[in-house]
């Protein structure tokens, strides 16, 4: 049976549509969404079933949107830790739009979004820049420097870009980034499999996979291919 066809067999039914639609809830958008994962951390019984045995599967968890969700409310930490519970590896794989490279101020805004997250869930993660096939090639020319930014280029970045008048904020956000040091991106070409391939590298090394396996080692920055964010594989 699907999880869903579980869920209903067990009387267990939260599903979005139907919560928007509840005359007597009457949530928005972001609180449909909240009431779910809360319903859902609430009657974990049935997924555990229906997830079964866990021993060698491997789990992709498409979750919403809604950042509110990973930054500063607990119900997607205290989903993570049911699965943790049940012997489950987890990973944050946090997807920033490469699109958002065109407008500074939501770059930026992205970067500290996923760099909450982080803090907030607390387990191994990685930032993908994704939809890089479809940045003209101008912006391709800059992916570089924004897969591991500094302070001073997000500063000048910014100061070029926005007002002025906003120069000490600008400055003081490029710093609380670079502080931390945690904000490192993988870019993704879901035209390049090469790309691809990376990017499930990244995920397998933090979740410890294949430990006997014989490890192979990421590209260097200097093969990266401008066009399709990495080059040919070492």
């Amino acid at each position: 049976h699907s999880c869903n066809e579980l869920a209903q067999s067990s009387g267990i039914n939260a599903e979005y549509g139907d919560v928007m639609e509840d005359n007597e809830l009457r949530f928005g958008p972001n609180g449909g969404l909240v009431f779910c994962m809360e319903y859902l951390i609430q009657n974990t019984s049935w997924l555990e079933e229906c997830l079964g045995e866990v021993d060698d599967d491997y789990f992709i968890i498409d979750c919403p949107g809604q950042i509110e969700l990973y930054t500063h409310m607990e119900t997607m930490k205290r989903f993570l830790s049911t699965l943790q519970q049940w012997d489950i590896r987890v990973c944050a794989v946090y997807l920033l739009d490469s699109q958002f490279l065109v407008e500074p101020s939501k770059f930026i805004a992205g970067m500290c979004s996923a760099l909450s997250a982080m803090v907030q869930l607390q387990i191994p993660h990685v930032n993908v820049l994704s939809k890089i096939d479809l940045l003209s090639v101008k912006d391709k020319e800059t992916l570089d420097r924004w897969l591991d930014p500094s302070e001073d280029t997000m500063t000048d970045y910014l100061h070029r870009t926005t007002n002025k008048r906003h120069a000490n904020l600008s400055r003081a956000l490029a710093k609380l980034l670079d502080d931390y040091s945690l904000i490192h991106f993988v870019p993704l070409n879901i035209e390049d499999e090469d790309t691809i391939g990376d990017l499930c590298l990244q995920i397998d090394m933090l979740l410890q996979i294949s430990d006997d396996a014989e490890p192979r080692e990421p590209r260097d920055r200097e093969d990266v291919d401008v066009e399709s964010g990495f080059g040919d594989e070492i």
